[in-house]
């Protein structure tokens, strides 16, 4: 797991070489094992069309690469300022696979003409290397990066369908004088980008501060993208907070000519719910399942370093952890698991189930692995503030912050962690979600009833006043326009399975993905890998295709629930059907049939109670940040409403003081 960044061209003599380093440096969290610095003049636009290229390490990584030139020598800059270059790629290595040096990026293949900088794990490589191999490809490493090389020199671009696992990264082609961005099918791995309007440069990495790094950037909040995330506490469009700088989507890659300049954006895959034409018998889809997901967890355990998993009281890491510990204990070995657990003493009502501990406790001694905790009170919150929004950088889904201590814990014991995410979206984690959509007169009216439930933030009915200070700026945006482009309009007319797998297609595409986004950005900060066993491609094609009726129970029943009173999912232990039963081989029955719980601290007592001060301070100040773009009023009665204990606004409350502490950062 690593950082990547990167410059690239499209009409003036170079990209920046003094932004170069400070863009690497700037996610030094992402890589702190070594980082390495690639310029290459192209000469695509010179008649003389001779390429040349340096490639540099730091000052720092000397002794790991004493055979490449130091970027911050005096004879080195001396070098760079005397030519112009097209392209730049930098990266920051976390080591994972072959930790030898043998992995520094940016990394080649031996003719020096294909060139990558690459962020993730390729969980099928060495499948793929077999194969390649057998083809006359010779290796010198023995890491996924160089795989990826080599499948790309035998099977093109298309390459990337072939792969399993989670990955970012740009390719530049010297043969064919191309460049290539790509992100992985479901959106694992983060890949930022912009292009600059008067130099027309493109800006790539990791992570935002990294392109803000690139002073050519202008830093300018988008403020149709902040009305997205205060409807739907998360931003479903490639637009980000910064304006201009924007997410490439997941199962896309961008193909850029460096001869015509032409840029192509192509989809090369997306997910696909839909019910199968040939259904089999339940228990064939069990054992299918059984052994799909038993193979998805041992390819993801790969590492040439520690491995741990994170271990809640639910379903889904229980289920990851009782599979993984199994390996561990045939090499004499124990598996590491972490959870994280609330401090309840001023909480109430159903906040009180919250700290899920015990269950948790239980799990590790059933499973024998080597358990760790750490206990979350109000203060947390408050303490993590400033670090947690600088790697955040765009609020996005849920009251991340104890996912940050999460991982915080487990990267003082391992550089790998396992995570349930996944699960809930692929076999329909979320009941109340799904049967609000079975009774519609049409897809119209799918779409509205949807459309009212994911308002998670600010009703309609608030909107105008809420953001009247930039009203005239964001009158043009629908946000149900912006829901209903998520979805593929169907051709027919739609039964209640049909509908259900919508929303299923739906929350792919945007929930998780916004927990993608959240558990790498929090994971990186602490230097970790995390890996989802659930989003095994394998896992992925089988479960899109697994009925309705064997994921949930009585389709026709109705549940209603406000997300902010998040004890009430309590009420049903639908969901999951299939897995649940795939699972009961493996995980205690009061686990596997509990009903759901999310992850998620007490913070409607804490609002009121312990950290109202914070609340008050941050929020009911007239000189917050928040209120440049915000009616001070409109959005101060929201607050008193859930500070009076009158309406749960403890999304809202959160989502405000994410933003504020981000527009502090970042503006």
């Amino acid at each position: 797991m690593c950082g990547i960044v990167g410059a690239l061209s499209l009409n003036r003599p170079s990209v920046n070489i003094n932004y170069a380093k400070p863009m690497a440096d700037k996610i030094a969290h992402r890589g702190p094992d070594d980082a390495g610095y690639l310029f290459v003049h192209t000469g695509t636009r010179h008649t003389n069309s001779v390429s040349f290229y340096h490639n540099l390490t730091d000052y720092k990584f000397k002794d790991i690469e004493d055979m490449l030139p130091i970027i911050e020598s005096d004879s080195v800059q001396s070098e760079l300022n005397s030519h112009d270059y097209d392209l730049y790629m930098g990266h920051r290595r976390l080591s994972i696979l072959d930790i030898s040096r043998a992995g520094h990026q940016p990394m080649s293949d031996l003719s020096k003409n294909i060139w990558i900088v690459y962020n993730g794990e390729i969980y099928n490589f060495k499948e793929l290397r077999v194969e390649l191999e057998k083809l006359g490809h010779i290796f010198k490493s023995n890491t996924d990066t160089e795989v990826i090389i080599y499948a790309y020199i035998e099977w093109g671009i298309e390459c990337i369908k072939k792969f399993n696992g989670m990955f970012a990264f740009s390719l530049y082609d010297n043969f064919k004088k191309k460049f290539y961005l790509v992100r992985d099918r479901y959106g694992i791995k983060p890949l930022y980008y912009t292009l600059t309007p008067n130099t027309h440069t493109l800006i790539f990495a990791s992570e935002i501060k990294s392109i803000l790094e690139y002073k050519e950037y202008r830093s300018e909040i988008d403020k149709e993208a902040l009305l997205e995330y205060f409807t739907f506490q998360n931003i479903f469009t490639n637009k980000t907070l910064n304006k201009n700088i924007k997410i490439l989507e997941a199962g896309h890659y961008f193909e850029i000519d460096l001869q015509s300049r032409k840029i192509k954006k192509r989809e090369y895959w997306d997910f696909d719910f839909s019910e199968p034409l040939k259904v089999k018998d339940e228990r064939e889809y069990i054992e299918e399942l059984d052994r799909l997901f038993n193979q998805a967890v041992k390819r993801q355990l790969v590492s040439d370093v520690p491995v741990g998993s994170y271990l809640s009281g639910g379903m889904d890491s229980g289920s990851i952890t009782a599979i993984a510990s199994k390996h561990f204990r045939d090499s004499n070995n124990y598996l590491q698991t972490f959870t994280v657990g609330f401090d309840l003493s001023s909480a109430s009502g159903m906040e009180l189930s919250f700290d899920e501990r015990a269950k948790a406790e239980y799990m590790s001694y059933k499973f024998k692995t080597e358990h760790y905790e750490m206990v979350l009170k109000s203060g947390d919150m408050e303490r993590c503030m400033p670090n947690f929004s600088y790697h955040l950088e765009e609020p996005r889904v849920g009251q991340s912050y104890p996912n940050y201590y999460a991982a915080k814990l487990a990267s003082k014991f391992v550089k790998v962690v396992l995570s349930g995410a996944g699960g809930d979206e692929l076999f329909a984690g979320y009941p109340w979600r799904y049967y609000r959509a079975t009774n519609n007169k049409n897809f119209d009216d799918y779409i509205d009833k949807y459309y009212s439930f994911w308002k998670r933030l600010i009703d309609n009915r608030d909107v105008n006043s809420v953001f009247s200070p930039i009203k005239d700026e964001v009158k043009d945006i629908w946000t149900r326009d912006i829901f209903a482009n998520v979805f593929k309009t169907p051709s027919s007319l739609q039964t209640p399975e049909e509908y259900i797998n919508h929303s299923l297609y739906f929350e792919a595409k945007t929930f998780l993905h916004g927990l993608l986004v959240v558990e790498d950005k929090l994971s990186m900060a602490h230097s970790i890998e995390t890996r989802v066993p659930f989003l095994d491609n394998d896992l992925v094609d089988f479960a899109q295709k697994v009925p309705v009726n064997m994921k949930l129970g009585n389709l026709k029943q109705v549940i209603r629930m406000d997300e902010n009173e998040i004890g009430k999912m309590q009420k049903t232990n639908d969901g999951k059907t299939l897995l649940r039963k795939a699972m009961s081989r493996y995980i205690p029955e009061d686990i596997h049939k509990a009903v759901k719980q999310g992850f998620s601290s007490p913070d409607n007592s804490w609002f009121k109670g312990d950290s109202i001060e914070f609340v008050k301070d941050r929020l009911l100040n007239d000189n917050a940040n928040i209120y440049k773009y915000m009616d001070k009023s409109s959005v101060q009665k929201l607050i008193y409403e859930h500070l009076n204990g009158d309406t749960n606004r403890r999304l809202f409350i959160w989502s405000l003081l994410n933003f504020e502490e981000w527009s502090s950062i970042y503006e």
